[in-house]
């Protein structure tokens, strides 16, 4: 979820092609921040304009939700695509990515608190250790809190290299936590369909990485 430090220098990379010159233009972290910011501007607005159907408060729980799982997806995607297309420059995208991931995950715990639960932290505390899905969905919360706390560059010099990357492999905790919670919130309504979609994607994008790495090796 951390930032990984890019090898080589920036005129090496500049020369892969105008794939690395976007992507390591000025503007490209602004463009990209912009970008993760727009559905949470959408929904700020949809709020405001009475926009989001008859029951607003969980149209804000679970698009906030929804955009989680989008989000870790994306952040997921980075070194798969950095080793598809040989572009080295991508891996300076994934710390934000991995921000954005646990902002939209604090804001749907957010609003399961104060839309659902009124802010009553005992009345929090009882329905977490009654309903397995929140209690699962707090943990998926608890491990993207702890990688976005330590994704620094001072947390992984304070860490260490080795111990930082092993924290992080709790990213694979965090994707296969926050499909379990998704599988168990949709199996009230026995509707999976969305599930099956994001936990495919999540899967290809985790078994991705091992096998793109070898192949590298063998090339």
């Amino acid at each position: 979820m951390g930032h990984a430090r890019l090898s080589g220098s920036t005129p090496a990379l500049a020369g892969r092609g105008w794939g690395a010159r976007v992507l390591l233009h000025p503007a490209a972290k602004p463009v990209l921040f912009v970008l993760c910011l727009l559905p949470l501007a959408w929904l700020v607005y949809g709020a405001a304009a009475d926009r989001l159907g008859a029951n607003p408060a969980e149209a804000l729980i679970r698009s906030t939700g929804d955009w989680t799982l989008r989000m870790l997806c994306l952040t997921l995607a980075v070194t798969p695509l950095r080793l598809a297309l040989a572009q080295p420059p991508l891996a300076r995208f994934r710390r934000m990515l991995g921000l954005y991931t646990f902002a939209y995950a604090a804001l749907h715990l957010l609003c399961y608190s104060w839309f659902d639960m009124g802010l009553d932290v005992p009345e929090i505390v009882r329905d977490v250790l009654k309903r397995p899905f929140i209690l699962v969905g707090m943990g998926c919360f608890a491990v993207l809190l702890a990688l976005a706390a330590t994704s620094f560059n001072r947390a992984m010099r304070w860490m260490g290299g080795r111990r930082w990357q092993q924290l992080h492999r709790g990213v694979y905790l965090a994707a296969g936590l926050a499909i379990l919670h998704f599988f168990w919130m949709r199996s009230g309504k026995n509707d999976f369909a969305e599930v099956a979609v994001y936990a495919a994607i999540l899967a290809a994008l985790l078994l991705a990485r091992p096998w793109l790495r070898r192949r590298r090796r063998v090339v």
